[in-house]
């Protein structure tokens, strides 16, 4: 028996997860995505096929509620909802730095609640999602959530008080993979090559690298060790980045995006 889900929300990662979720074979029949825009909504149904309605009337009847909207709109989408959304549900924020006693708060008693922190390589399938169930959310339900997010990639399940680590490790993650990229390509045209050149060797490297981590069993430390012969051209980059503080730059900016995240989702 399929469940009913609703995506309020059609941005980018919203968008992603109607695809990734219908690319899964859940029908289309028993999805709903909300979007105010009369164009974005056409968009959608044409796209997709989907049905498209407001908030409200997307949650009403919903198993499985998904909120991906920025977390500022948050609390008005909870207002809208929190008639119609029925005991029973799950709903699922995806908005950053919003904790589950927020949305709890907003909802009917017995409402169940989940708060999950998705990262952009969900818009090609590679997705990391790491979600943390609130009080009262069963097994069943939280292996429900599960499925429906492993369609747009992988998920972990975390303690809510380590959703700021997650945001740091993964959320922003993606972004410091890109900027490592872009001092690659600089430092390779630096050297002589064309930009274009610099650009694909740089990107099948990091792909390259990406699976082999993932796909041999070896931990980072020894993949790297067996790439750095004594005194060889990787160890002398490798002695650069570490006389350059490179490592510890990159710790100290995670740990100032996890304690950015910790403001952003208020007092415990």
């Amino acid at each position: 028996m399929t469940q009913r889900i609703a995506i309020l929300g059609a941005g980018v990662m919203g968008e992603t997860l109607l695809s990734a979720i219908l690319s899964s074979g859940h029908p289309v029949s028993d999805i709903v995505i909300s979007e105010k825009r009369d164009e974005r909504a056409a968009e959608l149904r044409d796209r997709h096929g989907v049905e498209v309605t407001g908030n409200a009337e997307a949650a009403a009847g919903a198993d499985v509620v998904l909120i991906v909207v920025k977390p500022q709109d948050v609390g008005a989408v909870l207002a809208e909802i929190a008639g119609s959304v029925r005991p029973g549900a799950t709903v699922v924020s995806l908005a950053a730095g919003i904790r589950i006693d927020t949305i709890a708060s907003a909802l009917p008693d017995g409402v169940a609640v989940v708060r999950a922190m998705p990262n952009t390589p969900a818009l090609v399938g590679e997705g990391m999602f790491g979600i943390s169930p609130g009080p009262g959310v069963t097994d069943e339900q939280l292996a429900a959530v599960g499925t429906l997010l492993e369609s747009g990639g992988r998920v972990v399940v975390v303690d809510e008080s380590r959703q700021d680590a997650v945001t740091a490790v993964s959320g922003s993650g993606p972004a410091y993979v890109f900027y490592l990229a872009e001092a690659m390509i600089a430092g390779g045209i630096a050297q002589g090559l064309d930009e274009d050149t610099a650009r694909e060797l740089t990107t099948q490297t990091l792909v390259g690298a990406a699976k082999l981590l993932a796909e041999s069993g070896d931990t980072a430390e020894e993949l790297r060790r067996r790439v750095t012969s004594p005194n060889g051209t990787t160890h002398a980059a490798i002695t650069t980045f570490d006389t350059d503080g490179v490592r510890d730059g990159l710790v100290a900016g995670m740990a100032a995006a996890a304690a950015r995240s910790a403001e952003l989702s208020g007092p415990a």
